[in-house]
This record gives C-alpha cells, structure tokens and sequence, in this order.
C-alpha cells in the first residue's frame, strides 16, 4: 500500500505545481471590490456567480440541468448605503473601530447613550425599570453596555440582551474583542453598534448614520455543475465550497473574503482542471454554494432540491478555508469515518504533504452539515495557519499565504483515487 501512496504522490505532486498563478489571480479577482464581498448588496454574490459559472465553463464542468444555477429567496439584512458613526468630531473607521450589528436597523441620529453598570443589567427587574427611567428622563436617547474583560458566558447574555434591547431603543456595545461580522435575516427596530474598547470615550456622543434594509426576498444561486464519468454510471463523487462572503457594510466598506472562502472555491476550480485532464470512472460533480454565511442556505436548499440523487453521491468533500495551512487540516466528521480518515492520514504520511492532520466530530458549521443529516457521508476540510482572519475586513488577499495550497490539492486527489473512486 505505502509503494501505491508514493506512486500517487509524485504523480500528483507534479501535476500540481504549474497552476499557482492561475489560481492566484482567481483567487484575487473574487476578494476584488468588483464583486462586492460577494455578498447581498449591489449583486455582489450574483456577480461572483457569473463568475464562477464561467470558471466551471472553461474548466470542462458541464451544467447536470440546462443552467449551472441553481436559485433560491431568503430574508436578509442589508446596508446598502451611508454607514457612519462620528464621536466627539472624530470620524471612526468602519470595520476596525466599529461595526454595525447585522441585524440593526437604521437611523440618522445623535446618540447620547446611558451606560448601565453590570449589576443592573445581569438583574432583569433592575434592567427594567432603568430603561423606563431612562426613555422618561429624555437626557439620554440610548444605552451603551460595556463588556470589556468579561467571560464568555457573561458576554454572550449581554450581547443577547443588547440586541432584546434594540428593539426598544439604539445601544452600543464596548468590546476589547476581535471585531468579527456576520449576516442576519432580521433587522431590529433600533440601531445596535459595536464599538472597540480602543476609540471608546466616556461621556461622549456620537452622530450615526445608517441605513437598513430588510430584503424579504433576495435571489441567491448555487452554481452546480459536473464531469460525467468515462463509462456511465451514477456513482458521484461532489466537491463543494462556498463563494458567498458577508458583502458590503455600508457603500465604503466591504470584506473581501479572502481565506474565508475565495480560497476555498479556488481549491474547487483547481481540482475541476485536474479531473478534465484525469477523468475517473465516477462521476464528479462540483456544487459552489450561496447563503453559507447567511446560515447554511445554499447546501440546505441542495438537499431538499437535489440536481443529484442523494443515493448516488458517494461522498462529499467540503472545502473551506483553504488559505494556510502551515499548521495542517482539520478534517470535520473524522470520528464518523474512521476508514476514510486513517485512509486520509496514511497518504499524508506517506506523501509528507501537510505538517499535521486533526480529526474532529460532527459539527454544523459549514455547508458538509446538511449533507451528513441527510447520512450521505461528508467531509469538511479547512487549514490552520498563521492567517487568522475571519470574518472582518483583514481577511484579504494578500493575506493569503496559500502555502500548502498545491501540497493538499495534490493530497485530496490521492485520497480520491485511493479511496474515494473506489466506493
């Protein structure tokens, strides 16, 4: 078996290392401000699905239906122009000294906020009659919760209570935390803002304006595609990642998404090039998905509308985070095949690709998840490395250091032919 692995490994190996500029410049192109964040204003993750569509087109993925797309509607909470948040004259810089919580709603105000300590709001009578005190007295218009240096179980009821709040009236939160953003499908009454511990000033006002707005039925696309196998058969092996990031908050700010997951459906691409050129005899298919940050949307509408019979899909694999590396994979659902992992962990041996190879169990946190409810087997791979970016507007580009980009691709082929088109 060892002598196979090393056969496979060089072979791989070589195959692998001529595509690094291409797969750069598509990995650049999607973190490009042309496409928006890929996320859900103006377009952005439509446009990257065009995109896409066309990278699936010259990589010889051919559409399973008449269409490489596969749509979908969703609620969704945008910010499709001014966001800005001034104090004490000084204009904050969006993203790194704030941000607006995904799901708040809008205003254009002068914030005179109130701060509550931590008695009255870890007490909900206390916080309570203080709110009431507070709308009345009409000094202050809003309430400002300061979490700095508090645990995660404390931190996560303030933030729960942050956002009851906002319905009632604007609240800011104080974090010395990272700033990390996401996507909601609801919008508050109020404005809810997170402001870093670093700019906070006590005593100050602020002059917010922010539009929201709710989109009850935005259209989003899956982009699905596959090569048929030498001879027919309906056994399928599906690649998949993400394209989808958090898109634009505001007109002047966007996360380009690049770890999390241009690189991933880089990876994708990547592997489409490798199998036009060595064509198993399964049927692979390669499905980039929306709404992933949005809540799983894409890979659950998959399920429950299937361009493939789930009986005929062998295995997925999901890719996500494919940007380091340096210090190996995680592989999600490990401790559910335990065959197909120690399969995974001996080509990596064998071929020294990757410095380490984590098994963890299930867990919903990428688009493998609803795969793995329906018991088709599942995957979901993502690297760990020195880019630690997630979720904010660092996550760009050039902090990409894909340095084990050719090494996996070149593992996840092996493992395919080892193993996966063997099912």
């Amino acid at each position: 078996m060892g002598r196979i692995f090393l056969v496979l490994f060089s072979f791989s190996f070589l195959l692998t290392q001529a595509q690094t500029p291409q797969e750069r410049a598509f990995a650049k192109e999607l973190c490009s401000p042309e496409f928006h964040g890929r996320g859900y204003v103006d377009k952005g993750d439509s446009l990257a699905s065009e995109y896409i569509a066309k990278a699936f087109e010259q990589a010889g993925v051919r559409p399973i239906k008449k269409s490489y797309f596969q749509s979908f509607t969703h609620q969704v909470n945008t910010f499709p122009g001014s966001c800005l948040i001034a104090n004490n004259n000084r204009t904050l810089t969006p993203g790194v000294h704030y941000l607006v919580d995904p799901s708040s709603g809008g205003a254009k105000m002068t914030l005179r906020p109130s701060e509550f300590p931590l008695d009255v709001l870890m007490d909900p009578k206390k916080i309570q009659q203080e709110v009431i005190r507070l709308l009345s007295a009409k000094k202050y218009n809003s309430l400002l919760i300061n979490t700095k240096g508090l645990g995660n179980d404390t931190l996560k009821q303030l933030n729960e209570l942050a956002s009851f709040l906002a319905e009632v009236l604007p609240v800011i939160t104080i974090t010395d935390k990272k700033l990390t953003w996401s996507v909601s499908s609801r919008q508050l009454k109020h404005p809810l803002i997170q402001l870093h511990d670093s700019v906070y000033q006590h005593s100050s006002e602020f002059s917010i304006d922010i539009e929201a707005r709710l989109v009850p039925n935005y259209t989003s696309r899956n982009v699905i595609g596959w090569m048929k196998a030498k001879k027919k058969t309906n056994k399928t092996i599906v690649f998949t990642a993400h394209y989808d990031h958090l898109g634009r908050m505001g007109s002047e700010t966007y996360f380009p998404g690049a770890n999390d997951n241009a690189s991933g459906t880089t990876m994708l691409i990547s592997l489409a090039h490798y199998f036009k050129e060595n064509r198993p005899d399964v049927n692979v298919a390669f499905i980039a998905f929306a709404g992933e940050e949005a809540g799983l949307l894409g890979s659950k509408y998959f399920v429950d509308h299937p361009s493939i019979p789930l009986n005929d899909i062998q295995f997925v694999l999901n890719l996500d985070i494919m940007g380091s590396g340096e210090e190996g994979i995680t592989v999600v659902n490990a401790t559910l095949h335990p065959e197909a992992f120690s399969t995974l962990t001996n080509i990596n041996t064998v071929g020294n690709y990757l410095k380490a190879i984590k098994s963890r169990g299930p867990a919903a946190n990428s688009d493998h998840y609803w795969f793995t409810q329906k018991k088709v087997p599942a995957f979901f791979i993502y690297t760990m490395g020195t880019n630690k970016h997630y979720h904010d507007v660092f996550d760009t580009y050039d902090e990409l250091t894909l340095s084990t980009f050719n090494s996996l691709k070149a593992m996840l082929i092996d493992f395919s032919k080892a193993y996966l088109f063997k099912l």
